[in-house]
């Protein structure tokens, strides 16, 4: 910013210098004046405006370093603050809005980082100068000029208010629209497979209209300025002309000076219409301003202020009383855009508890809340009221780094990221070594896949795991889980969709996994209630059935006696 400072105030002074030369020289070659005198003066004023040349593309570079270097910070900022924020945030944005919000938003700061303070305090030097200069040459001249500079300038920070209110609506709804195509990019597939590429062509000319009326209102309203400004420079030359004619006409200054006066009026239009243009920059950037301002003042409801640790081993898991409701939340700025809002989803006074290195088979219908009390457990949500409890030390007394180190979640849906096998195993831990991930591989009787793969673990995926089966990706998940070494682990079992042959081997992968470590395993198959030494069936999120499940299915009257006499697919879709 130093530099940038000494750059621009330097090119001012030279832009002020170069008409006092140019001044010098017509009075010199009116009156006859010396030939190398006036060579000097021409050689003189190209160096100057060379050197003006050179300056003014320093200022770019190292202007754009700033804003470069301001720009990502801030981009940083907003990541790492997204990223700490909890799931009913993440519900509320899609990905699109939150890229918009972190990219879109930021990149409409990049002037105002870099040059705006600079530009517009250089400007306000240079008309300083300019006027000055001229009250110095006669203040018949400096007056005029004077009062036509501070009518320009308040004509300009006056229509400014104007705009802001149509920036910041537009900044608003170019959010919504980049939620919008995010989500639906994402969903190509299904859209294509379904037929239903006419009502996402409808969504987005119902967008394109809603935004264009916006956009044309924030743009006029940005036109106006410059509307103005050339109005007035008109008027600014006039009065130029007017002075310089009189003044010339009664002897009181050369024709060098008339020219000097038009000069400087005319350089006038530089810094009014860099002010005009910073002005306009400043509508666009309080937009993104408030918007930035209100993503960074989001705070997580979850609080990280646990200072307890956890006991090594496996862990006990128990609830008590538990009562949990989804809360739908209004955001204070820039609502999702959703033909529907979830329905929220309860768990109400559950209550259970799990020995360390038990098995927990979960069970329930679809939206019975199975997936609701997995988060809970993790502390993707707080509950509403109840304790839950690991290790014997209620979760809201863990450091949540501490918590989810000790219980790690392996999803039905695994994301893949675009880079290596290693790093979506270690998931970028460079602590990770090779030997760790290898070793972890092989006890998982995953050594024969992981060297079937063309380069190992330098075998790069695609996007969302591309090139890879639903079951590698389990399989992956399953390596992830077990690097952690964690005391706990919730298993949502999706070997329904595989082949007998991956089956098999995830099967013995997971045995693997849950040795020694208390598991929850959201069921789907009868394999996986075989697996499990306590029962836990969710009705509309109560605890309908909880026991030893061989107790459970030796009982005729139990509701697993039931699942398994009548299959477990059946009853439970």
């Amino acid at each position: 910013m130093g530099a940038l400072a000494v750059l621009i105030l330097t090119t001012i002074a030279l832009r002020l210098l170069n008409p006092q030369i140019l001044r010098s020289f017509i009075d010199t070659a009116t009156a006859g004046g010396n030939r190398a005198m006036l060579i000097r003066s021409a050689l003189l004023y190209f160096g100057i405006a060379v050197s003006t040349q050179a300056l003014a593309i320093g200022a770019t570079y190292v202007g754009e370093t700033v804003a470069w270097t301001a720009t990502n910070a801030l981009r940083l900022d907003l990541l790492r603050h997204a990223l700490r924020l909890d799931a009913p945030f993440h519900k509320e944005y899609t990905p699109g809005q939150l890229i918009e919000r972190i990219d879109g938003d930021v990149e409409t700061l990049s002037n105002f980082f870099s040059r705006f303070a600079i530009d517009v305090l250089g400007n306000v030097v240079l008309i300083a100068g300019i006027l000055v200069l001229l009250f110095r040459e006669d203040w018949r001249i400096g007056l005029p000029i004077f009062a036509f500079s501070v009518a320009t300038l308040a004509v300009l920070v006056w229509i400014r208010k104007l705009a802001i209110p149509y920036w910041t609506k537009y900044r608003k709804m170019v959010g919504e629209f980049f939620g919008f195509l995010g989500e639906h990019l994402a969903g190509t597939e299904d859209i294509r497979a379904n037929g239903a590429e006419q009502h996402v062509f409808r969504r987005f000319f119902g967008f394109a209209r809603r935004i264009f009326p916006v956009r044309l209102r924030s743009a006029i309203a940005g036109y106006s300025m410059w509307m103005s400004s050339v109005a007035l420079f008109a008027v600014g030359h006039a009065v130029a002309f007017s002075v310089g004619a009189t003044l010339w006409s009664s002897a009181a200054i050369t024709i060098g000076t008339v020219y000097l006066v038009f000069h400087y009026t005319e350089l006038l239009g530089g810094p009014i219409s860099e002010i005009r243009t910073q002005v306009t920059d400043l509508q666009r950037a309080e937009a993104g301003i408030r918007r930035v301002r209100t993503m960074l003042e989001t705070a997580p409801r979850i609080r990280d202020s646990g200072t307890r640790p956890l006991p090594s081993g496996p862990l006990g898991i128990a609830f008590r009383d538990v009562s949990f409701s989804y809360e739908v939340a209004e955001p204070a700025d820039d609502p999702p855009v959703k033909e529907e809002r979830d329905t929220a989803q309860t768990l109400e006074r559950i209550t259970f508890s799990l020995e360390p290195g038990q098995v927990l088979g979960l069970l329930g219908r679809t939206g019975s809340g199975k997936t609701t009390l997995a988060r809970l457990l993790v502390r993707l949500y707080d509950c509403a009221g109840g304790t839950v409890e690991l290790g014997g030390v209620p979760i809201q007394d863990v450091p949540l780094a501490c918590l989810r180190s000790a219980v790690r979640m392996v999803p039905q849906e695994v994301h893949l990221f675009r880079a290596t096998i290693r790093d979506n195993v270690r998931l970028y831990d460079s602590r990770v070594t090779d030997g760790r991930i290898v070793d972890a591989m092989e006890r998982l009787e995953l050594g024969a896949w992981l060297r079937s793969l063309p380069n190992g673990l330098d075998t790069e995926l695609g996007a969302g795991g591309a090139g890879l089966s639903a079951g590698q990706g389990q399989l992956l998940a399953l390596a992830r889980a077990f690097l952690a070494e964690p005391g706990a682990v919730i298993l949502d079992e999706a070997s329904s969709r595989l082949d007998p042959a991956t089956e098999a081997l995830l099967e013995r992968a997971v045995d693997h996994l849950l040795e020694n470590r208390t598991a929850v395993v959201i069921a789907h198959r009868l394999s996986t209630v075989e697996r499990a030494d306590r029962i836990l069936i969710l009705e509309d999120g109560t605890v309908a059935e909880y026991g030893d499940r061989r107790a459970l299915a030796a009982s005729s009257s139990s509701r697993l006696s039931e699942l398994l006499r009548t299959g477990l697919e059946e009853v439970l879709t």
